[in-house]
């Protein structure tokens, strides 16, 4: 079957024809690039001629284009835009990936031209510094995935891996399917009293959208949900709150239980097969942290003082609203305590922080001012869904940098959370620039209704811009290392970096405005949220570790230990007390059983990368306060020694390029309160 994957787009910055993409196109460009990249790299290990640096490692960045293009609109649509049928076919093929990619990273004749290639480095005076890198990493990675093992030992690999391929597809979509199912349904209008207009119409519209009378209250990824610090009804914010912390363990046909004890099972042995003692160590070999130790050593560093304050703050909560704060009541609380304090609770911002006028003027006009980029709107341009808006990048001389692709809302058909992913990696070798899109899961409103975010929602967006920078601006020769394809633990960094414009004075003058009125937020609301910063930190940095820590617990387990866990609850339970963040009335931001950051996002043992790439995003903010803010000097300096070299350079090298000297904890320590 011919498909429009065969060859590359011809839509301006080779955007994918989506318009043209049907479910039958999927299965058999698969199949075809599968087979296209296993014969070129075939013609690579086979090659007669000596191993060298352009006819292996070059060639073998060459290879599997056709996959890549079909990979990136399937796994798109997947995350973002799914189906039943294109869940199944999902399932299908995941296997046959895990076991092509093994075919390739297990296969003992490239491997050994790689091995030669490297020990030559020192007799090539020709090669770039990305040269070099990517013969490192291409080395490294091989011989993490067990490139050195004997065939015995690379088949059980192989069928280790297909199987976690499949396990990881089956986490994702039982979870997609029981959060769906667990919405909670509101037939009494007075139970919602608390939420605004634009909150209450996008719930109308989503029971609308199943066929159902009322209200529909969609739930989220994390615990919590935005609407539980508006919502007067004790009852209902319990019912959301039992409702999300139930999923994936109501013994229903999508209890992710046993999947996920499967999961960590198959990855402590496949962990011992590799030589290391547990799957967070070979995670962490090839990281900037280096060892489980080393995370162990940050996280177990700040757990006393945050559940210290998330005590205190529990305390002064309950003294607010004049009962014992639970989890379903805390975030009520919290904006209860901080519209007394404070004067800028969530309803009296969320006027001011309608979406378009958000992402113009302030995420745009910040990304315009720091680094010199324009976005215009391409409307001729279509994404995957009619919700998804296109605009082309480009700088401030006219030179096209890329398209960046919106897709704000929430629908069944998406996961839950927020994020960037590529769907066109930039690449001088192959001479193609970024495409990249952000999702994230705003409530829609009903037509004619404003978007109208919370403050959480604007964080957010700025949030995964940042990663949407990274892609964008990013320019290097081999696509292994466009945009973020860092270091797990470094690629949080420069987004978490972009989150300090959203209070930055001008920035935030320019789109905090009324929706109605256009006046601009007023100046208690302004010195609200300055004053705010710090605020409620005891209870989010419990929830995240809480959280970290139990990925953690759960990969450092070795093959007997994994073998002896049967009780998911009481794991849990066990992980929260020893590690020390079992504080009443703050749940874990992840539970296991919905924690798709380890069992089904790549952020297996790794979910500790937000708070280590938080000490070198803390530094940096300071760096920006000292050297001019919003500037284009300060924008120019992070984006040509950070965001510009992508995976090219050694992270925390480009780190101390740019600063001057290794990252220090203090900044991130006084902003969380925790000195």
């Amino acid at each position: 079957m011919d498909t429009p994957f065969d060859q590359p787009s011809t839509l301006p910055y080779a955007l994918p024809p989506f318009d043209d993409v049907r479910l039958e196109h999927f299965r058999p460009a698969f199949d075809a690039g599968i087979a296209e990249q296993r014969a070129e790299v075939e013609a690579i290990s086979a090659d007669p001629d000596g191993p060298t640096f352009e006819n292996t490692l070059v060639a073998l960045e060459r290879s599997g284009q056709l996959l890549t293009r079909v990979s990136h609109v399937f796994f798109t649509l997947s995350s973002a835009d799914s189906t039943p049928e294109l869940h199944d076919l999902e399932a299908e093929v995941s296997p046959l990936l895990a076991a092509h990619r093994d075919a390739i990273t297990l296969d003992a004749r490239l491997y050994a031209r790689v091995d030669a290639v490297r020990s030559s480095l020192g007799e090539r005076t020709d090669l770039t510094d990305e040269d070099r890198r990517l013969v490192e990493r291409v080395h490294t990675e091989m011989t993490l995935a067990g490139a050195g093992l004997d065939e015995t030992g690379k088949e059980r690999l192989t069928a280790i891996n297909q199987e976690l391929s499949t396990l990881t597809t089956t986490f994702e979509r039982n979870l997609l399917e029981d959060t769906n199912d667990l919405a909670v349904h509101v037939t009494d209008e007075a139970e919602l009293a608390g939420l605004d207009d634009g909150a209450k119409s996008a719930a109308a519209a989503a029971a609308q959208d199943r066929g159902l009378d009322g209200w529909l209250v969609t739930l989220p990824l994390y615990t919590g949900h935005p609407w539980l610090a508006s919502l007067h009804d004790r009852g209902l914010r319990e019912r959301v709150m039992r409702a999300s912390l139930s999923r994936g363990r109501r013994g229903n046909a999508y209890d992710n239980r046993e999947v996920l004890l499967r999961i960590v099972r198959l990855r402590a042995e496949r962990a011992e097969l590799l030589g290391f003692p547990n799957h967070a160590a070979v995670v962490t070999a090839d990281e900037t942290a280096g060892t489980p130790e080393a995370v162990d050593g940050l996280l177990s560093s700040l757990v006393p003082a945050a559940a210290a304050n998330a005590e205190d703050e529990r305390a002064v909560r309950s003294r607010t609203v004049g009962f014992d704060v639970e989890a379903w009541d805390w975030a009520y609380a919290t904006e209860v305590l901080r519209g007394e304090q404070f004067a800028a609770d969530s309803s009296a911002l969320r006027p001011y922080f309608e979406a378009d006028r958000v992402l113009h003027d302030g995420v745009f006009h910040a990304a315009g001012a720091l680094y010199g980029l324009t976005f215009t709107e391409r409307p001729d341009l279509h994404g995957y869904n009619d919700e998804v808006r296109v605009f082309e990048v480009r700088d401030e001389d006219g030179t096209e940098v890329g398209l960046y692709l919106l897709d704000l809302y929430t629908r069944d058909g998406k996961r839950g959370g927020a994020w960037m992913n590529p769907v066109v990696e930039q690449s001088h070798l192959l001479g193609t620039l970024p495409v990249v899109v952000n999702n994230l899961n705003v409530a829609k409103p009903a037509a004619g209704s404003p978007t109208l975010l919370i403050q959480d929602e604007v964080e957010t967006l700025f949030h995964e811009f940042g990663h949407a920078l990274h892609g964008l601006i990013a320019r290097t020769t081999y696509p292994r290392f466009s945009g973020t394809n860092v270091e797990r633990d470094f690629v949080e960094f420069p987004s978490q970096v972009n989150e300090m414009w959203v209070t930055w004075p001008s920035v935030l003058a320019n789109y905090a405005k009324h929706h109605e009125t256009g006046e601009p937020l007023p100046p208690e609301l302004v010195l609200g949220l300055s004053d705010s910063a710090g605020f409620n930190e005891g209870f989010s940095t419990t929830e995240y570790l809480a959280a970290a820590l139990l990925d953690q617990a759960w990969h450092r387990l070795s093959v007997a230990e994994a073998a002896a866990v049967t009780d998911v609850e009481a794991f849990e339970r066990d992980a929260f007390a020893a590690a020390g963040v079992d504080v009443a009335a703050v749940p874990p931001r992840y539970s296991s059983t919905y924690f798709a950051h380890t069992f089904s996002g790549g952020y297996d043992a790794g979910y500790y990368g937000y708070i280590w790439s938080e000490v070198l995003d803390a530094d940096t903010v300071e760096w920006f306060r000292e050297h001019g803010g919003l500037s284009r000097e300060a924008g120019q300096r992070f984006a040509s020694l950070v965001l510009g070299v992508g995976g090219a350079q050694d992270p925390l090298e480009a780190y101390r390029a740019f600063r001057g000297r290794d990252a220090e904890v203090g900044p991130l320590l006084r902003r969380r309160g925790l000195e």
